[in-house]
This record gives C-alpha cells, structure tokens and sequence, in this order.
C-alpha cells in the first residue's frame, strides 16, 4: 500500500474515510452525490479512503483510493431500494470498514445511508467523529416494503434513526430532511446539501438539435422532459396519465423521459404503447450525466412528478441550472428548493401535472419569470466554490464535536 500523501510542508494530509453502499461509479442519484463530495474533500486538503459496493465502473480521482467489498456471489446488479442483495453487500461492506477502521488512521468517517450505523458503532470506540450523509429517510424507504411497513417494526426503524441523530458528530442531508432531523433529535447538529449542477458545454444547444433529429422530434414541437429513474416514488405515472390532457390542448407536445426502459415504465402497457406509437411519448434509456445538459436544452418545461418523499431529488439542481420553466409537485421533497418563484408547485396527481405543464406552455411571460427565478437561484446558491466552502467548514465542524462521551442508548 502506498505511503500517505505529504502537504507542502512535509506533513501527511488529514485522511477520511467514506462508505457508500453503493455501485460506484453509476450515473444516478446518491454516486453522483457521493462524487461531488469526494472532489470536494481532497479540495479541502484530505485524503479519501472510498469504501464501495464491488460494482460500477472505475472512476480515478486524484486523492481517493476506492476499495471495493467482494462480490462472491457475482452480482450484477443491485435495485434502488430494500434488497436481499442489499443486505448480502451491506454485511460485506461492516466488515471491510471495521478492517479500515483497525489498520489506518482517519480523522472522519463519512457514512452514507444505512453504512452510518456501523460506523458510528466502530468508529465512535476509536474517538474518529462520523458525519452521517443522510440521503433519505430510512423508516420511510423501508415502510414502502410490505414487512417493514409494519407498525412495530417502523417503530424500531425510526428508534434506530433517532439514535444515530445523537451519535453522529454532524447530520449532513439533503434539502427538506433537516426539519425532520430537528423534530426527532433536537440537539443534533444539522446541515442540508445543496449539490452543483452540471454546466451546459458550448454545445448543449447544437445537441438538443441533434436529440431532436435522432428522437424524430420537429424543431417547433414544445417537449415536456423528466429525467431519472422510473421507480414507484418518482411518480412516472401521474406523468404518464398527465399527457393525454396536455396533448388535447396542445396536440403538437412531445413528452421525453430519460432514464428507463418501455418494460420499467408504471401504468398500463397499452396506453404507454398508444402513446409510443403516436410519438407523443419518447423513453430514452440511461445515459451518461454528461449528456444530459442536451437533453435539458431541448426542453420547453421540465418536469418532477414525484408523490412522495422528504428528500430533494438530485435532477432538480440540475434543473434550475437549466433555465428552463420547471413543474414539479408540491411535496416536502421539492418545497426547499422550488419554491418562491423557482418552479411550477402542483398537487401531486396527473390532473394538476397536466395544468401545469399547460400553464407554462401556454403562457410566455410566467414562463419566463419561472425561467429566470431558477437560474438566478443557480447562480446565487449553487456555485462550486461555495459547496467547497460548505463541506470544508462542516468538517472542521464535525472534527472539533466531542468524541469523548459514550454512545446514547437505543432509546
């Protein structure tokens, strides 16, 4: 194993261990996430150790070594969501961190997810403070399971959420968790991710022109876009049952959806191939993040159908990039971070997606005052310099939390 890095100065850079149960590197939600964090750490002056599930393509990045847990059951994929895979990898992934934790020295451990509970466990023995990235709500991601939809059992689930609340150093999570986080463990130490959108190249506009011509889309034809997956939560069927009503009014519209396959698409099959087959909907299977600044420079409204959820989706940074009109529901997941201006808030049911996708398409001047108040959103708030910043002084932060004390019980 290689010696540590040195700083100028001759002393070895302050090193932080992150576990992320999850493939990595894959073009979704959490590993983009994770990425941005990992350059923001080693801009901060750490180094990374990067703790991983064995799948997902290699990624280098200067100052991160990645480690993944074997794969001796040969997996070749891992669904969002509650999996018996998921657990297999899970229980791989403890015992690989408790070996790091043993054999090298750290001044952090950042633990995403499920993962922040063994590492506040192994770590907390070893005086090393965790900040818990909290991408989601555990208790409500396992009460969509039928078992773990049971009462006594969410109860334990939000027992379990509530003490690592109070054994973390620091809570970091994303957009609309923190009230949540304040309501279960007051005392905790709570920040919210705002993560950095991609930045449309010089050519995003000629390639909307080309995904326009390879979609078999006309240059004047308006286009509702959604990017992301097509599980239950992100709500692809009020989009699916929105079209029709949009499509009488404006018989022209394409609707797009980047991120899945035709199988992958909820609703009934017939009324999805009907729509297919009109060319009123298109589906575009996943693509790589770099691609999607094209896709959002073809869009003439921008769509987050999702029901429910308290976590922001990570499109929607991306979206106020974009400067284009956004419709999204009006649900905790979306409120922090759309509303005032910066989007189209609607109920979250196919009658009030369709008013407002028709609102935007039919009404240039609130478009353009939705356009304009999400870019300037992105371009006041979601700079990476200041997302460095952020994570720079929540690791002082973290660093300087007591380590002394005993782990709170299960209460």
């Amino acid at each position: 194993m290689s010696a540590p890095r040195a700083d100028v100065d001759g002393s070895p850079r302050p090193r932080v261990l992150v576990v992320a149960p999850q493939p990595f590197f894959e073009d979704r939600g959490t590993p983009i996430a994770v990425r941005q964090v990992l350059e923001a750490l080693t801009a901060n002056g750490y180094d990374v150790d990067l703790l991983t599930f064995p799948l997902g393509r290699a990624l280098p990045l200067p100052g991160v070594r990645h480690y993944r847990v074997g794969n001796p059951f040969r997996f070749t994929h891992v669904p969002i969501g509650f999996s018996v895979r998921k657990l297999v990898l899970d229980a791989l992934l403890v015992h690989a961190m408790h070996r790091l934790l043993r054999d090298h020295r750290y001044v952090a451990v950042h633990a995403v997810e499920e993962a922040a509970f063994p590492a506040v466990w192994f770590a907390r023995r070893q005086r090393i403070p965790v900040v818990y990235d909290m991408q989601s709500s555990l208790p409500e991601q396992l009460a969509q399971n039928r078992l773990f939809g049971l009462r006594p059992v969410r109860w334990m689930a939000a027992a379990c959420e509530r003490w690592l609340f109070r054994n973390a150093a620091l809570v970091v999570c994303s957009a609309g968790l923190a009230a949540h986080v304040r309501r279960t463990a007051p005392a905790t130490v709570v920040r919210e991710w705002q993560f950095v959108p991609l930045p449309a190249p010089p050519s995003a506009k000629a390639d909307a022109s080309r995904l326009r011509r390879e979609l078999d889309i006309p240059a004047n034809a308006p286009v509702a876009l959604y990017t992301g997956n097509f599980e239950t939560y992100q709500g692809v069927d009020l989009l699916i049952g929105a079209i029709a009503d949009v499509a009488a009014r404006v018989p022209g519209v394409r609707f797009v959806l980047v991120g899945g396959t035709r199988e992958g698409v909820p609703g009934s099959s017939d009324h999805v191939a009907q729509l297919l087959n009109r060319g009123t909907l298109k589906i575009v299977g996943r693509r790589p993040r770099e691609d999607m600044p094209g896709f959002l420079a073809m869009a003439d409204v921008l769509v987050s159908p999702r029901c429910y959820g308290d976590n922001a989706p990570l499109k929607v940074f991306d979206y106020l990039h974009a400067g284009c009109p956004i419709v999204a529901t009006d649900i905790v997941a979306h409120r922090p971070i759309l509303a005032d201006g910066r989007s189209l808030l609607v109920a979250p049911d196919a009658a009030s997606i369709a008013t407002g996708i028709l609102r935007v398409l039919e009404n240039p001047a609130e478009a353009l005052a939705l356009r304009e108040g999400a870019r300037r959103y992105a371009d006041e708030h979601l700079r990476w310099d200041d997302f460095v910043a952020a994570v720079g002084a929540w690791y002082l932060e973290a660093q300087r939390a007591p380590t002394n004390r005993r782990i709170v019980a299960l209460a």
